[in-house]
Parts: structure tokens; C-alpha cells; sequence
């Protein structure tokens, strides 16, 4: 038997897990496919805005199983296969690298992505910093990626986190 779910109680459901209203997502502010430096694609990701902050949420898919480094770089480009031309971290601070690190961290530092045995992950991670300033460095002149990497990112190594090479990339876009 199918039964439908009134969209008060979906609304209600949602609210829940937010302490306020301040916190439920209001906007898309930004989305990006990312690409595997063979072309397919490996996930999206979207930006939204709750109040003055903005949460990033990657689901991504066809990666090794393991923990990977995610940062947000200083440039909207991805040239394959190695995505150098993403640049590096975005840090329009000039901070040093890592939630561990005393002199960190950067705007574009994220948590790491866990893949599961199917290849498969997710992340919601909140941007650092209030929804103006995040929004000038996502949306300067030369845009912004999402890269992934091969290995974890340990948090506290300046520059990268030791998190190995770029395997796959997307360029933030304006929603």
C-alpha cells in the first residue's frame, strides 16, 4: 500500500535536524559537475546558502574506495590529467593549511571524502568564513574548482595536506 506523506510533515522532517530557521538553505547559490581526468563523471556538488553561511554538498561516485582530500582551488579551470591549472587552495587569507594546523586553516580547506566499497560518497561540509566574503573569492575573475584527491588530506601539511594527486575536478558555476 502507497501512502502519501503530507508536505508539512516533509517540512517539519526537515527542520528537525536545524536548531533554527536561520539554518535551513534558502538558496543555490552554486553547482558543479566533477570529472575524472578520463572525462567521466565522478559527482556534484552544490552550494546553498542558510542565512550568512554557505554548505557545500559533494555525492560523488566511481572513486577508489578510501579517504580523499577535497579543497576548493584558486582557479575555475580543469585541464586533465593532472589539474594543475586549478591552481592552488583557495586562501585569499594567506593562512596556512588545515583544521590542525595553529596557523590554519584556509577557505579552501574541506573535510575528507570517505568513498565506500561501490565507489560511492558524500559530503556536506560548511565554507569557512560569511557568505560575502565567500562569495568575492568564489566568483573573482578566474572562478574556482572543486578537486578531489588521491589520498586524505592529513589536516595540518602546508600547503596540500599531503593529500596526493588531483584525480578529479569541477569548476564552481554561478547558480
Amino acid at each position: 500500500m502507497t501512502r502519501l506523506i503530507p508536505g508539512s510533515i516533509v517540512f517539519t522532517a526537515l527542520l528537525a535536524g536545524c536548531t533554527s530557521l536561520g539554518e535551513v538553505p534558502t538558496a543555490k547559490v552554486a553547482t558543479t559537475t566533477v570529472y575524472l581526468a578520463n572525462g567521466l563523471p565522478a559527482g556534484t556538488a552544490v552550494i546553498t546558502a542558510a542565512g550568512d553561511r554557505l554548505t557545500l554538498n559533494l555525492a560523488a561516485t566511481g572513486l577508489a574506495p578510501g579517504t580523499h582530500g577535497v579543497h576548493l582551488h584558486m582557479v575555475g579551470t580543469c585541464t586533465a590529467p593532472g589539474f594543475a591549472s586549478a591552481g592552488s587552495h583557495l586562501n585569499p587569507s594567506a593562512r596556512q593549511h588545515g583544521s590542525a594546523n595553529p596557523g590554519g586553516s584556509h577557505m579552501g580547506d574541506l573535510p575528507n571524502l570517505v568513498i565506500d566499497v561501490q565507489g560511492r560518497g558524500v559530503l556536506s561540509a560548511q565554507l569557512g568564513g560569511n557568505r560575502p566574503e565567500l562569495e568575492a573569492a568564489l566568483f573573482d575573475s578566474d572562478g574556482t574548482a572543486l578537486v578531489i584527491h588521491a589520498q586524505a588530506d592529513d589536516y595540518k601539511t602546508d600547503p596540500t595536506g599531503n593529500s596526493g594527486e588531483r584525480i578529479a575536478c569541477g569548476v564552481i558555476k554561478r547558480s
